[in-house]
């Protein structure tokens, strides 16, 4: 089985990467591994995976800050990040969203649950939401081929997920989309994600552009205002 998209595995489990990697190459996977954060960060420069699954604990640098320091690299910025855990805690969820993580995998998983898992995360490294290459919207603009924002002649960093979400929004403006409708736009209807995810990601892009442009509707959902 061939397959052209490639995927780093970053856990300091010995077993649990073998594990991950014979499942994956039987799926045509290009494979690369790596036991730590700084580890992690090196073998990714040189291997640039399409997808990278890191594990939150472990030792040297742990997921959340190995997230954080690729996404300050210019070569991940839309590159999909999931987290691996043993842990379903809300907080840890809400502090790898922040992180800039696009989804979570909690540890044990069955092969074929974690195929579907990861063929639903690499649909996703293909923007599916643009409906014209430039749109602006006052002093925003939005450049969907370079998944940029500008606020007036500044660029604003986000992430794929936060960018996704905000090219929604920002489609159909003051249209409420309901909370189903942007977990099945953004995430994939089957991707499972935690109940806060929206949320997270909503508060990011406030903090990044400014409280004014997304409106909370109160037991629907969001719209964007312009």
């Amino acid at each position: 089985m061939a397959n052209s998209k490639k995927i780093l595995i970053v856990d300091d489990e010995d077993d649990i990467l073998e594990f991950l990697e014979y499942n994956l190459k039987n799926q045509g996977y290009e494979v690369a591994t790596a036991l730590d954060g700084k580890e992690a960060i090196k073998t990714a420069l040189k291997f640039l995976p399409d997808l990278i699954l890191l594990d939150i604990m472990m030792p040297i640098m742990d997921g959340i800050e190995t997230c954080t320091e690729l996404r300050k690299l210019d070569k991940f910025k839309n590159t999909v990040i999931a987290f691996l855990t043993a842990r379903n805690e809300d907080y840890s969820q809400i502090a790898g969203f922040d992180a800039g993580g696009d989804d979570y995998i909690t540890k044990p998983i069955k092969p074929k649950v974690l195929n579907k898992r990861i063929e639903a995360l690499l649909k996703r490294t293909t923007p599916q939401l643009a409906i014209a290459d430039v749109s602006k919207f006052g002093e925003l603009s939005i450049d969907r081929e370079q998944f940029l924002i500008f606020k007036g002649d500044e660029s604003v960093v986000l992430t794929k997920k936060e960018f996704e979400l905000f090219d929604l929004l920002s489609s159909k403006p003051n249209k409420v989309f309901k909370r189903l409708e942007i977990y099945n736009k953004v995430w994939g209807s089957d991707l499972i994600v935690g109940d806060r995810t929206i949320d997270v990601h909503i508060r990011k892009l406030r903090e990044k552009l400014g409280d004014d442009y997304i409106k909370t509707v109160k037991g629907v959902g969001y719209k964007f205002v312009f």
